[in-house]
């Protein structure tokens, strides 16, 4: 099968566990850092969100009154009562100009200063493109008489007078006044008499449609029709005609509108019909020339209610009432710019909720020469949430671009580094899985395919090093296996060898009773064991012996005995004088005590005896071996029953350390022990054996 790239028999790698959590530890950490860094960014848009409504909705209970007296306080002023008492809007033609009802009684029309003060405190006025200006209007005192109003103000140069008596108007400057009412269309020409340099005074004519420039023969002005011009203020402009500001101030009889003040029950006042009025307003020069026309295009009308919807706040509701009668409900629109996001809106309601009423009211009221309006505003802070949301969606992309920066950073990283990684380790898992499970005959490494992850990054050039430490590994692995197949055909050679010449040995000592026989006996029993095995130590481990019941007394005495053939002079034993059975195997048990005499006569003091002493008393049987000499270390007591430990002098190049390892071996496979202490005069080896 195949997994990580790294391909293995089936047998060995079906039953690998699976990877636990602890060595995915650092992705998932990883991952939970990124995720904790976008849910971050986001805590701190809501938190900022949050905390901008709250602000908003304080910020918004501390101006509501402040913006109700500042409505009132328009509503008060002329302009405002003017827009009151002209609720609704003008129904008359393109080119004709409704009379508003001024919040005044009258307009003292006679005077230019006081008909332009009026004028300028109502805001009446249109204003015209080049600075003209007209203001049609009615008094609010019905008592005042039924006149149209009509103020003026243009740029004109001199203005040329009519000789008294004169019905040719083609070469003087002249007004023409038109009335529509009911269907019914009136005109008057004014021609200007001059009285002096700086006022002239229009009387009124009755004419016809079509007549612009002629009077009717005998034709009396309109008694009531009244009307000044008056030129004031500095040049406007350098030449021989220096045009000034010229206002016109006219006082115009309509004879409805005074049968309305004398019907039954009382005067009506403003008219019913005074929205469907219409008026128009034109000054005529010589030659007939235009200096100005009220169906001009391009004026500005005055102060409406409808554009106090410019200073509600989104949310907001301004009601206006006279009595019974709603005069006006206006609503405030949304900022203008990005709209509100519904998304975002309903995020916004979800927050916790300021600690205010969600609906301010306020109430007041103006009075006008028409009476009293009640004026109540409303406030709603789901407005504050829509304004709210139209400036965090603006913002909303800064946000999104710092989530965006986190996930790329989080898929670089994750495909540059993250998911090699883990590629890597899972890899490197399946390597070490197989190295748990070595073939028993010949351990082997497995492969670890780096291929698609090297690379002149750190992490390419790690699993490049470590693919080629692993192959020069296997590679050492492999030569070392094959060092060891020669060394034990070698061994298995030098065996062969050597049993040959201790056949023949045997057949020379081929009596009983010969003491070397034993001895060749012996080193037949050590060759088969040390060179049918690889290595000297692993042959000890691996050796079988045949443990049976020994006299260990008969034993003791043959050793002592015959250690003067091994080598070993003058070694005493005390006989038990009976018979003591243990538990062992002859041959292996003189190999371990002849290694521990060895031992004892190398470093015994000079003249001194090796003395063998049997103890039988408890479970075990201990035999003592004592020699006089120098102590051993107490840090090398245990260390010198290991292979290779020993501080003999070199031999043939190479240090010794065996003996004491092989008696150790050959005793524990016997269920025996040994063990050495320091005594007062040298060194005391201790083996015990089982009893049999």
């Amino acid at each position: 099968m195949k997994l990580g790239r790294v391909e293995l028999p089936l047998p060995e790698f079906a039953d690998m566990p699976r990877l636990g959590v602890a060595a995915f530890r650092n992705r998932i950490v990883f991952h939970l850092v990124f995720i904790a860094l976008a849910l971050a960014t986001l805590a701190l848009a809501v938190a900022l969100l949050n905390e901008e409504r709250q602000r908003n909705a304080q910020r918004y209970a501390q101006t509501f009154a402040k913006s109700l007296t500042e409505v009132v306080a328009q509503l008060r002023h002329p302009s405002g009562q003017l827009a009151l008492l002209n609720p609704e809007p003008a129904q008359v033609g393109a080119g004709w100009v409704a009379p508003l009802v001024l919040p005044f009684g009258a307009i003292d029309f006679d005077d230019a200063t006081k008909a332009q003060r009026v004028v300028d405190m109502a805001g009446c006025a249109l204003q015209y493109p080049g600075g003209a200006s007209l203001c049609a209007a009615v008094g609010s005192n019905a008592y005042a008489g039924g006149f149209v109003y009509l103020v003026a103000s243009v740029d004109a140069p001199p203005l040329v007078a009519r000789a008294r008596g004169a019905t040719d108007l083609a070469g003087v400057h002249r007004v023409r006044v038109s009335l529509q009412r009911g269907g019914e269309v009136r005109h008057w020409l004014a021609p200007v008499d001059v009285m002096d340099t700086q006022r002239g005074q229009l009387a009124g004519f009755t004419v016809d449609d079509a007549d612009t420039t002629t009077l009717p023969r005998r034709a009396r002005p309109q008694r009531d029709f009244r009307g000044w011009v008056w030129r004031e203020g500095p040049c406007l402009a350098e030449g021989a005609e220096c045009p000034r500001r010229t206002t016109l101030s006219i006082r115009l009889p309509v004879e409805a509108f005074r049968e309305a003040l004398f019907r039954p029950g009382g005067p009506q006042w403003p008219p019913a019909d005074l929205p469907r009025t219409g008026l128009r307003l034109a000054l005529l020069g010589p030659g007939d020339a235009t200096l100005f026309d009220s169906a001009a295009p391009g004026a500005q009308p005055p102060l409406t209610l409808a554009r106090l919807t410019a200073a509600l706040a989104p949310g907001e509701t301004l009601q206006i009432t006279r009595g019974s009668h709603v005069v006006a409900l206006l609503q405030g629109a949304d900022a203008a710019g990005a709209p509100p996001s519904p998304w975002l809106t309903a995020l916004i309601q979800h927050l916790p909720a300021p600690a205010l009423p969600r609906t301010l009211t306020g109430r007041d009221s103006v009075t006008t020469p028409a009476g009293r309006f009640d004026v109540t505003l409303s406030g709603d802070l789901q407005g504050l949430d829509r304004t709210l949301s139209a400036s965090a969606a603006r913002l909303a992309w800064p946000v999104a671009a710092m989530l965006a920066a986190i996930a790329l950073a989080w898929l670089i990283i994750e495909m540059g580094l993250i998911r090699r990684v883990a590629t890597l380790t899972r890899r490197a898992a399946a390597l070490s899985h197989q190295l748990q499970k070595p073939d028993e005959r010949r351990p082997a490494l497995g492969t670890l395919d780096v291929a698609d992850l090297r690379g002149r990054d750190e992490l390419g050039i790690l699993a490049g090093v470590l693919s080629d430490l692993l192959q020069q590994a296997r590679d050492s692995l492999r030569r070392e296996q094959l060092r060891a197949e020669r060394e034990h055909d070698q061994w298995h050679a030098v065996g062969h060898e050597i049993m040959s010449p201790l056949q023949s040995l045997m057949l020379l000592h081929a009596g009983d009773d010969d003491p070397s026989r034993r001895y060749v006996q012996r080193m037949q029993q050590a060759v088969k064991v040390l060179y049918g095995q690889a290595s000297p130590s692993e042959a000890l481990a691996a050796a079988t012996l045949a443990v049976g019941r020994l006299d260990l007394d008969a034993f003791l005495r043959g050793v002592a005995d015959n250690a003067a053939y091994a080598g070993i002079a003058d070694v005493a034993y005390a006989p038990a004088g009976q018979p003591v059975w243990v538990q062992a195997d002859e041959y292996p048990l003189e190999d371990a005590i002849t290694h521990v005499l060895t031992n004892a006569d190398r470093h015994r003091a000079a003249g001194t005896p090796v003395t063998l002493t049997l103890q039988t008393g408890g479970e075990l049987v201990v035999v003592s071996l004592h020699n006089q000499g120098p102590h051993i270390a107490d840090d090398q007591l245990a260390r010198i029953f290991d292979y290779g430990v020993s501080d003999a002098d070199p031999r043939d190049g190479q240090r010794r350390g065996q003996g004491l390892f092989v008696a150790k071996t050959y005793l524990a496979k016997m269920g025996g022990s040994i063990a050495a202490r320091n005594v007062t005069d040298g060194v005391v080896f201790e083996i015990g054996l089982r009893r049999g």
